[in-house]
């Protein structure tokens, strides 16, 4: 837990002062480099920051304590999800936590509940639906930022379509997209909550359930159009949403096509390595095995061997 009672530091930052507008500066530049970077790498950098913007906060004047401690929940909120990508659950899950204290020492309650959303993530990818649609719905009262609304109902869409149950998943993606294309869903105020690479975070989503529901063919005609839409530099939200966009393809039986798109994918996670994206390249390789007698598939072997059993070096 980090002390929100710090002693004051030898430079607190003041209404005018631009050290905070430097450190949001660098929030942005890792949250970009976090796209092309192992998170192993950023992960010290990111608690160092944390800790840092915390300490300014502590000793801020009234005018800016509350600004410096909601950044610092933004840092902290971040370092979680850098967390789960390098693989340990347990620190994504108290780097959540603590961001919903810094935020709450900033004035703003919200945050909380988006750590609702960031944790039926977690449980999201152990597989466990029921807890994740529980953790959705908690984050999706009315008083609630509809961005956070919005997020918390895609985070239920999956949930229910982990289990099969397309009539409750299409519901909360209808309301999603209610909730994430309003006029007032982007009124937060700070660094955007949840995604800044996806145009359409509702529709990319709905590509993703719809191959858990079984309907491979329709979710990689949708993941090939969002999926072309997504920025170039963005490679861990393009390996994230392509490895699904390519195991679609292969549930539809377009093997060759599945391959390509997972050929290039693969080039890229040494750079962007990410324990939540190999579920999805381990679900790939299952699924491909069903062909193991396809030229491309065979060549692709090796590539996916590297990535799901990396040196231990």
């Amino acid at each position: 837990m980090i002390d929100l009672s710090l002693s004051p530091s030898d430079r607190a930052p003041s209404a005018d002062d631009p050290l905070l507008t430097s450190f949001r500066t660098q929030f942005d530049q890792l949250r970009m480099l976090g796209q092309s970077t192992s998170p192993a790498a950023l992960l010290p950098l990111l608690a160092t920051q944390t800790r840092t913007v915390t300490g300014l906060a502590a000793g801020a004047t009234a005018t800016t304590r509350s600004a410096a401690f909601l950044l610092a929940s933004r840092f902290a909120e971040f370092t979680g999800w850098m967390a789960q990508e390098a693989g340990d659950s347990g620190a994504a899950l108290q780097w959540t936590g603590e961001a919903a204290d810094l935020a709450r020492a900033g004035g703003d309650p919200h945050l909380g509940s988006y750590g609702l959303v960031r944790r039926a993530l977690v449980t999201l990818y152990d597989g466990d639906a029921a807890s994740t649609i529980t953790l959705a719905r908690l984050a999706q009262s009315g008083g609630l930022p509809p961005r956070i609304r919005g997020l918390a109902a895609q985070r239920e869409a999956q949930g229910h379509a982990l289990v099969g149950d397309e009539r409750a998943c299409l519901r909360s993606l209808d309301r999603a997209r209610t909730l994430l294309t309003g006029d007032s869903a982007h009124d937060e105020a700070g660094p955007t909550i949840g995604t800044t690479h996806v145009s359409d975070p509702a529709a990319m989503t709905t590509g993703w359930c719809l191959y858990d529901l079984g309907r491979p063919k329709a979710a990689a005609e949708l993941l090939d159009r969002e999926c072309g839409r997504l920025p170039s530099h963005a490679l861990r939200t393009r390996t994230r949403y392509g490895f699904r966009r390519s195991l679609a393809h292969a549930a539809s039986g377009e093997v060759e096509h599945a391959c390509t798109i997972a050929g290039e994918l693969l080039g890229m996670m040494p750079a962007v390595p990410s324990a939540t994206v190999n579920s999805d390249v381990r679900r790939l390789a299952r699924e491909l095995s069903r062909s193991r007698s396809s030229w491309p598939v065979r060549d692709l072997q090796p590539a996916l061997a590297q990535v799901l059993t990396p040196s231990q070096g």
